[in-house]
């Protein structure tokens, strides 16, 4: 996100704010609840909803893999939220641990400063998501790629919590 916005109405179309909008209230999405501009100084913060820690946290030096019932409980929890997503006409195009937040056993889905519509005409930002989550069609083709990328990234993200290590770890 850029440092300097010139006014509320600028701040207000950033795409980030629009998608937390429209998909609020879900149970498995992080919950914005304020959004704080400066007029003079252009600065912007996004206060959110409190969350204990990312699954990359939770994973990160475990000696023990998570327990198969709670693994199985996470990811239904993402795939609701990514179902209601994908349903509001929104792809996130960044699903990571780090995005992943936890609060007990509860999942919330956070991070939305990469989303696009699933209509948007292609060919999209080439840059996109996380290396080790990058679904191939977002490697292999110009910007041609759409709102599955996301279901792959959950495929990466929840290999890596079962298995303590991420599925295609890269330079």
């Amino acid at each position: 996100m850029k440092n300097h916005f010139d006014s509320i109405e600028q701040v207000k179309k950033l795409r980030e704010i629009q998608a937390l909008e429209r998909l609020s209230p879900h149970a498995h999405i992080i919950k914005l609840l304020e959004v704080l501009y400066d007029g003079p100084t252009g600065r912007l913060a996004l206060v959110f909803e409190l969350m204990e820690m990312n699954m990359y946290e939770a994973i990160k030096g475990r000696p023990h893999y998570l327990p198969e019932n709670r693994v199985k409980y996470y990811i239904y929890q993402l795939m609701k939220a990514i179902d209601h997503m994908h349903r509001n006409g929104i792809f996130h195009r960044d699903i990571k641990p780090e995005n992943i937040l936890l609060l007990d056993d509860t999942v919330k889905l956070a991070d939305f400063g990469s989303c696009r519509g699933i209509y948007s005409k292609p060919p999209l930002t080439e840059y996109i998501s996380t290396r080790w989550y990058r679904a191939p069609e977002c490697l292999l083709t110009d910007g041609y790629y759409g709102y599955k990328m996301d279901i792959w990234g959950v495929g990466c993200v929840f290999f890596e919590v079962l298995s303590l290590f991420p599925l295609f770890p890269g330079d």
